[in-house]
Formats: structure tokens, C-alpha cells, sequence
């Protein structure tokens, strides 16, 4: 009798990844990825834990794949790209991209790409105060729109409107950020 195959959290996540990108984010339980790799679902726990540790997984996955803006670019300029990219982080991951509004950032790896927004608005001048705040609302926004996208809401709009309504979302957005920032006084 052979060895079982050897399995790692990285296989393991992409295997779910690609679960989800084919057939949803309800395929995606621990016997279909287990069954796909080959092992038995129990193989599985000791690399990701639980159900609820491989979908955070799954949400750290799809905000890592984000491409990060140019290093030239700071404050409101880096928020709209970091949108933009978010968006065809969606397009790519349609099936499981949801998954970003109904789980919190709970690993390490999606807590850092978290921060890098909070430090983005910082740069733009939210004041510390607000940055938790303007932060969750901004994310929200974007994510709602995108998950609204690649979940079939906008089926019936040409993609030109489409585009033109996530430029207009991010232009509302940051004269929200820049309304938003700390003021000095005269």
C-alpha cells in the first residue's frame, strides 16, 4: 500500500479555490476538497482547521491575488487602483468572490493587506480617528458593487455602463475620503 499524497494549506486552498471558481462557494465543503486531493477529509484539519479556518483562508487567497498599486502612488490615487484591482480580483474568482462580505479578515496574511488600506487613507489625511470607519464603509461600498457585478445584478447593462457606474462609485468615494480627512486649523 502506497503512501498517501502529501498535502500542505497552500494545496489545500487552492484546491478549494478552484472548487469555488468552477461550481460556486456551496461546493466548496471539506469532503470535496479532501476528495479532489485525494485524502480523506480528516487530512484536511490539520492543515486548515475547520470549515469556517478554510474559508478565511479563502477570503486571505482571493485578497492576496489583488495586485498592488504602484509604489508612486499614495492617498486617493492608491485607493482607486487598489479598487480597480480589487474589481478584477472578482472577475477572475466570480464564485467565491461574495465570500468577502459576509466573512471578517481573520489570518495574518489578509489582516496586512487589510492595513494596507488603513494606511492608504492615512496618506490620504484621515485623521486616526476616523480611519476605522471611513475604512469599513469604503471597503463596503466597493465590495458591494463588485459582488453585485459578479453575482448577475447588472446582467441587463452593457459592460460600457457598468464601468462607467464603478468610475463613478470611485469618484464619489474619494471626494467622501478626501471630505473626510482630518483638518488643521488655520
Amino acid at each position: 500500500m502506497g503512501r498517501p499524497p502529501r498535502i500542505d494549506r497552500a494545496g489545500v486552498l487552492d484546491t478549494a479555490m478552484a472548487l469555488a471558481d468552477e461550481s460556486g462557494l456551496e461546493a466548496v465543503t471539506m469532503q470535496a476538497v479532501a476528495s479532489r486531493l485525494g485524502v480523506t477529509p480528516m487530512a484536511l484539519y490539520r492543515h486548515v482547521g475547520d470549515k469556517a479556518a478554510l474559508l478565511d483562508g479563502l477570503v486571505e487567497r482571493l485578497l492576496l491575488d489583488v495586485d498592488s498599486p504602484s509604489p508612486d502612488l499614495t492617498g486617493p490615487r492608491q485607493l482607486m487602483e487598489m479598487a480597480r484591482a480589487l474589481r478584477a480580483t472578482g472577475q477572475r474568482h466570480r464564485g467565491v468572490f461574495p465570500l468577502l462580505l459576509t466573512r471578517p479578515v481573520a489570518t495574518p496574511l489578509a489582516m496586512q493587506v487589510r492595513a494596507s488600506v488603513v494606511e492608504a487613507l492615512e496618506v490620504a489625511g484621515t485623521g486616526s480617528d476616523r480611519v476605522g470607519q471611513t475604512e469599513r464603509l469604503v471597503s463596503t461600498a466597493v465590495l458591494g458593487f463588485i459582488v453585485s457585478e459578479v453575482s448577475g445584478r447588472f446582467r441587463n447593462h452593457p459592460r460600457q455602463v457598468i464601468d462607467a457606474d464603478f468610475d463613478r462609485l470611485l469618484e464619489l468615494l474619494g471626494g467622501f475620503v478626501t471630505h473626510h480627512q482630518d483638518r488643521q486649523p488655520d
